[in-house]
């Protein structure tokens, strides 16, 4: 009867693991500690429309970290990670876009919140 080992050819060599350098970790885990205070900054920081766009640049940027070193995307096809930025960096324009688009509505938002807050108030 043969092993286990001598039934199967080298088949199963598909670099499903990538061990990480622990520097390259703790730069990851720094760059993202960055990013989180500087998101925090931003946010009490009054800049006007581009709040959100700055926001969703930071967001894209962190993501991209994580998919990079931590899901191995940097050890894959470059193709793989340009897609991934590429579709992250699409999801956060139409988010953006579309919070653009609701200033329009403000108006009709904060004349409801004071037709209804007047009606909570008076006894």
């Amino acid at each position: 009867m043969s092993d286990h080992t001598t039934q199967h050819s080298d088949d199963h060599d598909h670099g499903l693991a990538h061990v990480m350098p622990i520097p390259i970790m703790i730069g990851t885990f720094l760059a993202l500690l960055f990013f989180t205070g500087l998101t925090v900054f931003i946010a009490d920081q009054d800049l006007g429309e581009i709040d959100i766009f700055i926001a969703l640049a930071i967001a894209t940027l962190k993501a991209g970290l994580v998919a990079t070193y931590f899901m191995h995307l940097r050890w894959d096809k470059p193709f793989n990670i340009l897609m991934f930025l590429f579709c992250f960096g699409f999801v956060a324009l139409f988010i953006g876009i579309a919070l653009l688009d609701s200033n329009e509505y403000q108006p009709a938002i904060e004349a409801y919140y004071n037709a209804t807050t007047e009606i909570v108030e008076t006894p």
